[in-house]
């Protein structure tokens, strides 16, 4: 018997001489890989830094099981929603809102009869929702679980919490009196409470101001329309393309301003000045000259009503003539201006020399888009010829 077991002890020997020899100059075939060993630790869930997204059984065999635990039927709805909860809470350390939010609605699915838990489960997905931005869906939460358990300082502050970020500041404070009557020595619900008093008294006063600003604006548009009005100048819209669904044809179309409609005749918009009237009881409109010859424009933002369109003519053609007129012919003495007619499109000849006012109350006249127009030609040019050939044209007499 003894040689039997000092010959197996002989066996046990060699065969670890064996392996340590072949230890020595074999890697082990099943160790973690040199190169990225952190990721291949980060696959046992112990070590993990973050629960995949879609959890494969293949590739994640030890986590699935673990989420078998977790979800297991067989266990009490109150263990299965405990054990929900706790997984939202890991979520929520993480950050991740969203996937804390689905365990919470998972652990609520329940229907556990603990009415306490749920209250938890509706407190903290009201506060996943909370961080996400979702106030509204926080505040139901919050609703909810305050039904389930009225003295939830936890869900008292949160609905305070998302009425303060909704404006709703009555209804914060609503929650903060409730919650304040239960626990009167909360800090937290005191500063919200007296936030929400400050915070109510300022949007009072914007709301009072704002309503304010309004009413002075709505009349000076409606002092601005009636001296429109009573000059007898017309205004007219115009529209965007509009498609037809039957045939696809688009076309764009004239529309007259009425009295509720002079926002829309606004030339702000696209040129940063719109008609106004001064305290003297002047009208002042944006002005725009149109050289088609050269393609370019001027603009007067504030053309006075009683002044005449030859002197701003002198001005931008006086001593310094702009650098696209080469031929240095645009002289003031040598302009003409027109204007087009909206319905006929004829082109009016205007009076260069009689004040803006006596232009826009001419019967063909009519102020598109809250900005007068103007084309400019140089008189008896090759352009101006060309220009005027097979045009309408009214000619002054």
């Amino acid at each position: 018997m003894a040689s039997l077991g000092q010959q197996g002890g002989d066996e046990s020997d060699d065969g670890m001489d064996e392996f340590m020899d072949r230890f020595r100059t074999e890697k082990y075939k099943n160790a973690f890989n040199e190169s990225n060993w952190e990721e291949e630790f980060d696959t046992i869930p112990m070590f993990m830094k973050k629960v995949p997204d879609v959890i494969d059984p293949m590739k994640h065999p030890e986590l699935a099981c673990i989420q078998a635990i977790i979800h297991d039927d067989d266990r009490s709805p109150e263990e299965q929603a405990q054990g929900l909860k706790d997984e939202g809470n890991e979520y929520f350390k993480e950050k991740n809102y969203k996937k804390a939010i689905v365990s919470y609605s998972e652990g609520l699915k329940r229907n556990c009869a603990d009415s306490e838990l749920n209250a938890v489960l509706y407190t903290n997905r009201a506060a996943a929702h909370y961080h996400l931005g979702n106030m509204r869906s926080a505040l139901k939460d919050s609703v909810s679980a305050n039904k389930m358990k009225p003295n939830h300082l936890k869900a008292l502050l949160r609905g305070a919490q998302c009425c303060m970020e909704l404006r709703k500041y009555g209804d914060a404070q609503q929650w903060c009196d409730e919650g304040l009557r239960i626990h009167p020595a909360d800090k937290k619900l005191q500063e919200l409470r007296s936030t929400a008093d400050k915070q109510k008294r300022e949007a009072e006063r914007d709301a009072r101001k704002a309503k304010l600003r309004e009413k002075k604006l709505r009349g000076q548009k409606e002092a601005l329309l009636a001296a429109i009005k009573e000059r007898g100048v017309k205004l007219m819209r115009i529209t965007k393309p509009v498609r037809e669904e039957e045939d696809g044809e688009g076309d764009e179309g004239q529309v007259a301003a009425g009295m509720g409609e002079l926002d829309g005749l606004m030339s702000q918009e696209a040129t940063g000045s719109c008609v106004f009237l001064d305290d003297s009881g002047t009208l002042h409109w944006p002005v725009l000259f149109l050289y088609p010859e050269h393609c370019q424009t001027d603009f007067i933002s504030a053309f006075c009503e009683t002044s005449n369109l030859l002197d701003h003519l002198a001005v931008m053609f006086g001593d310094e003539l702009p650098p696209w007129d080469a031929d240095r012919k645009y002289l003031p003495h040598n302009l003409q201006l027109f204007f087009e007619d909206a319905e006929s499109e004829r082109l009016h000849q205007v009076d260069v020399t009689a004040p803006l006012l006596k232009v826009l109350q001419h019967s063909r006249c009519t102020v598109k888009d809250g900005s007068p127009s103007f084309i400019v030609l140089v008189t008896g040019s090759s352009y101006s010829k060309q220009f005027l050939s097979g045009k309408k044209i009214h000619w002054l007499k």
